[in-house]
């Protein structure tokens, strides 16, 4: 975690600049469509934190221990479903084939662990909402010139942000570097 640098945080008029810079993704086509939500994770990745902390907060002041225990529970299970992907070949390609429904299955793993403790609408407000909320933005915000130039640029020095940490986990990082060096290769073609 040495050298682990926080991403700026991205104007309100960049990160929420109106309805003009909100599209609906194609879902045709998902391999752009994960493009585009990696991009936006990267890119607006401090403004994603610190709207996911306030959440968080807001639901851990309302029920402080059914929060602790639901990030815990959650932590554990991603950590766990972490080690088993490195570990375990069969699910380590499942991770790389499915990274969204393996994300999915962690939250629902989590929700069965906390529905056991009694937490579930702290799992449903204090940690779903906020990853829900994100990922709806990161699907309908369109990329601006400077969000597609900085991740072109910065595309091998990505792992050193957090959420480039949390998608390497996922590995969605190698994919985002080999798109990146396909990008640039076709570029110096013409």
């Amino acid at each position: 975690m040495a050298g682990l640098e926080l991403a700026p945080f991205r104007p309100w008029e960049d990160f929420f600049p109106g309805v003009d810079r909100f599209a609906k993704p194609d879902v045709s086509d998902l391999s752009r469509w994960n493009n585009r939500v990696i991009s936006n994770l990267l890119y607006y990745q401090t403004d994603y934190f610190a709207a996911a902390t306030v959440a968080i907060l807001m639901v851990g002041f309302l029920n402080p221990l059914g929060m602790f225990v639901g990030g815990a529970v959650v932590a554990l299970v991603f950590m766990g479903s972490v080690w088993a992907g490195e570990n375990k070949a069969v699910i380590k390609s499942f991770k790389k084939r499915n990274p969204t429904l393996f994300v999915v299955c962690v939250l629902g793993i989590s929700y069965l662990l906390l529905s056991l403790c009694g937490g579930v609408m702290v799992f449903l407000f204090g940690i779903t909402l906020p990853m829900l909320l994100i990922l709806i933005h990161a699907s309908l915000r369109l990329r601006s010139m400077k969000n597609k130039l900085e991740n072109k640029i910065e595309g091998v020095g990505l792992k050193k942000t957090p959420m480039g940490v949390i998608l390497d986990l996922l590995d969605q990082q190698e994919e985002k570097v080999n798109k990146i060096q396909d990008f640039l290769e076709s570029k110096l073609k013409d």
